[in-house]
């Protein structure tokens, strides 16, 4: 039996126990209450029957979870057991290979065996996957008759089954909730333990402050001296997500925002602030190409007509001007917000002492409003220097130490994922740099990230 028709199986069964315990529930509490007994009745019915659907369906689950990590196991006993797999080689590796392919055969993933032994263990395979199916399914079918069977049998008027139903979705809660911290504790952890690995083999100062990127010749063997000094990839980050990029979000971004709260129609900012915020949707691949293709090569042409030599078609102003226009909608809706918050009486009193719109919005408004404008550009800088994409395709990968913005630079980000594509040895320094340079790049945003929101916290002006 396959697992989705077992899955619509239990399903079923559960919605069966559903209804049933709530009409249960639903005809004891009737007659409770013809009886005059209506303080007896706790929990309505509807809770009655979720309590033994619940009962249906946990157990089952849960025991099908473990069989799916066992099962594979007791199969693959059960083929070795066999007397056709007596002539398998000794060599793991072999041996894995061949069980491999007689799995796919009898899984119906693959039409044909490229190893003869294949040929003779599919038979095997197919007769112990279909033995313990049946046997996980129909022992996953009797806990669900089981646990539905002992739940039903506490359908009463005075049950409380509420109460058990509410904290069984608060226990969920907070194994969510959990997950979400346990995962957040442990992509730490791996980082601090593969940075630690990382500078057991290189000095952390000549990682910090070296200025020389070129991990390539400390895998050939030339050692990890000044191979591994990450100053150009902290500048490349900074020029092109914090300078170039924020030079371009910031003006527009906040200009889009005064525009869409101060000027502009109700019928303008229903259709302009949405299609705005639509750039915040667009995948980052797709400005990506952008950048390369259009951007870029347009830049590469305007530096020569201007008179300088050697502009790259990869250059950290593409990839910023483009990175930019990525990021206007998170200044944007920041700015848009913190102004939209500020009291209309200040906006009122401002123009009845005289002053003009213009005033107005530069002396009181932006004013009030800063905070939140703050801690929006703050949020659009920790989004900057993590994107990767736009750098890989625009900026190229050269770890060049230069202010020439038509030049090529690579960023942290960029080399992170080109440490790490294809078939890497995770005890060297030269893989383990990306775990470093990953560590680097997490303080520096979630330093970020805390000083935009104590920034928001701290002067945001509290108005009636």
């Amino acid at each position: 039996m396959t697992g989705p028709a077992i899955l619509l199986l239990l399903a079923g069964l559960g919605a069966i126990a559903w209804v049933s315990a709530r009409a249960r529930a639903l005809r004891l509490q009737t007659a409770a209450r013809a009886t005059g007994r209506r303080d007896a009745v706790h929990s309505l019915p509807g809770y009655h029957g979720w309590y033994v659907a619940l009962w249906t369906l946990i157990p089952a689950a849960i025991f099908l979870a473990v069989w799916a990590n066992v099962a594979p196991g007791l199969v693959t006993q059960s083929v070795l057991a066999d007397p056709a797999a007596q002539s398998l080689p000794l060599d793991g590796f072999s041996r894995s290979a061949i069980l491999g392919e007689a799995r796919a055969i009898a899984n119906g993933d693959q039409a044909g065996a490229f190893n003869p032994l294949s040929q003779g263990l599919v038979e095997p395979y197919a007769h112990a996957l279909n033995k313990y199916g049946v046997a996980g399914a129909v022992l996953a079918l009797v806990l669900a008759f089981a646990g539905g069977a002992y739940a039903f049998t506490r359908v009463r008027p005075d049950f409380r089954a509420r109460t058990r139903v509410e904290r069984l979705v608060m226990a969920s809660l907070l194994i969510a909730s959990l997950i979400a911290i346990v995962t957040t504790v442990g992509i730490v952890a791996s980082l601090l333990w593969e940075s630690f690995r990382f500078f057991s083999m290189v000095n952390p100062i000549d990682f910090l402050f070296g200025t020389k990127w070129s991990p390539q010749s400390a895998a050939m063997g030339y050692g990890n001296d000044d191979a591994f000094g990450a100053v150009p990839l902290f500048w490349g980050t900074i020029f092109i997500g914090a300078i170039i990029a924020m030079i371009v979000a910031i003006p527009l971004g906040l200009m889009s925002a005064i525009y869409l709260t101060q000027y502009a129609s109700p019928t303008v900012r229903k259709w302009m602030k949405p299609t705005l915020e639509m750039l915040a949707g667009v995948p980052t691949v797709v400005y990506g190409y952008f950048a390369a293709l259009t951007i870029a090569p347009a830049l590469r042409d305007f530096a020569v007509a201007i008179g300088i030599h050697g502009a790259s078609s990869e250059s950290a102003l593409a990839a910023g001007l483009v990175m930019g226009v990525m990021i206007i909608p998170f200044v944007s809706s920041m700015a848009d917000d913190s102004i939209a918050a500020v009291p209309q009486s200040m906006r009122d009193g401002s123009l009845a002492m005289g002053a003009t719109t213009s005033e107005t919005i530069r002396k009181v408004l932006i004013p009030a409003a800063l905070p939140g404008v703050v801690g929006g550009v703050l949020l659009a800088v920790s989004r900057a220097i993590g994107e990767t994409m736009i750098v890989v395709m625009a900026a190229g990968l050269a770890a060049n130490l230069t202010v020439n913005p038509f030049a090529s630079v690579t960023t942290v980000t960029t080399q992170i994922v080109q440490l790490l594509t294809g078939d890497q040895e995770f005890d060297s320094a030269k893989t383990l740099a990306a775990f470093a340079l990953g560590l680097v790049l997490f303080i520096v945003t979630l330093l970020l990230n805390i000083v935009a929101l104590r920034v928001v916290k701290k002067y945001r002006e509290a108005y009636e």
